[in-house]
């Protein structure tokens, strides 16, 4: 416990500081979705766009139904998706532990082929590793360790879920009991025949529980673990130098209410004006303060994966 106390101290005062020089703002959510009969298609995408901004809250939330579920579908479903033949790079695959100790282990693997030839360093302390592909983070000190995020450095790609209550209603997966679902793109978002962030360093700091980020292009940012517990994780993003004015992206999937990772859009704006859920498809774009993406009833696909929250936009104070 006493690392989200420690956690919530360094958020506080990481607030309290950007608070003097920045203040809140609406930003433009712009819905570029498609339509996709493939349940594995990243259809859902809503760029988060502004010139002012500079710091944000990402959280992932279970959904509303989870404690009345009784089953749970993590597996893909490609029956009815067209794969075509990838053109990746080739890797030799590999897996190492980058860190472990006290509250987190991060562990980090090689895949054999990927759709960037991009190799980002990743540092921890003294210690660097080059051309992983994906870093999970797990957090240790429960009843059973738990991977709460990912990261893919090669095309800026994250995953985030709560922890998972510690009494469910089916049998989970003693390593993943909920699943993921919606991923997230922070920085200057940019598209080579799909969305993604150029990073140029990935550096994790254990005792801050956070991540640094560098971008190609000069700009920065700080990812934080502000909070972490069996309803939610809150991610505190700080960005330094100048961001392209797409700063952050929600991936995601919906082929029908049913069939979807989100399905259901909630937004408000700073003048304290909320929406009535809608349909993620119906969703026109707005000016938002706060935006939600999520699901009112279960999905065969992914059923238990978190909802994901984009609020708290600050922008530079004049």
């Amino acid at each position: 416990m006493r690392c989200w106390v420690e956690a919530a101290l360094v958020s506080a005062l990481t607030l309290l500081t950007v608070t003097a020089i920045a203040q809140p703002i609406n930003v433009e959510a712009l819905n570029a979705s498609m339509r996709t009969d493939c349940a594995e298609s990243d259809n859902v995408y809503v760029k988060f766009v502004s010139k002012k901004v500079r710091r944000f809250i990402v959280e992932a939330v279970h959904p509303t139904y989870l404690a009345s579920l009784t089953a749970d579908n993590k597996a893909p479903d490609f029956s009815r998706c067209k794969m075509s033949p990838a053109a990746d790079h080739k890797f030799t695959p590999r897996q190492v532990t980058l860190f472990d100790s006290g509250n987190w282990k991060l562990i980090g693997f090689a895949y054999p082929n990927f759709w960037r030839s991009t190799q980002v360093p990743v540092r921890i302390g003294d210690k660097t590793e080059i051309g992983l592909h994906l870093l999970q983070l797990w957090t240790r000190g429960r009843s059973r360790d738990e991977e709460v995020l990912v990261l893919y450095p090669a095309d800026g790609y994250w995953r985030a879920r709560p922890l998972a209550p510690m009494q469910l209603g089916w049998q989970p997966d003693p390593l993943l009991p909920t699943a993921y679902g919606s991923s997230f793109l922070v920085g200057p978002v940019e598209q080579k025949g799909r969305p993604f962030v150029d990073l140029t360093e990935v550096v994790f700091e254990p005792e801050k529980s956070a991540f640094s980020l560098k971008f190609a292009g000069g700009s920065s940012a700080t990812l934080h673990i502000g909070l972490l517990d069996d309803t939610r994780i809150a991610l505190d993003v700080l960005f330094e130098g100048k961001i392209a004015p797409q700063f952050a992206a929600l991936r995601s999937m919906f082929v029908a209410p049913d069939n979807a990772d989100v399905a259901i859009a909630w937004w408000k704006n700073s003048g304290h004006i909320g929406h009535a859920a809608i349909p993620i498809m119906k969703f026109d774009g707005a000016s938002v303060s706060e935006f939600r993406a999520g699901r009112a009833r279960p999905s065969r696909h992914n059923t238990s994966a978190p909802d994901m929250v984009f609020k708290d936009f600050m922008g530079q104070a004049k």
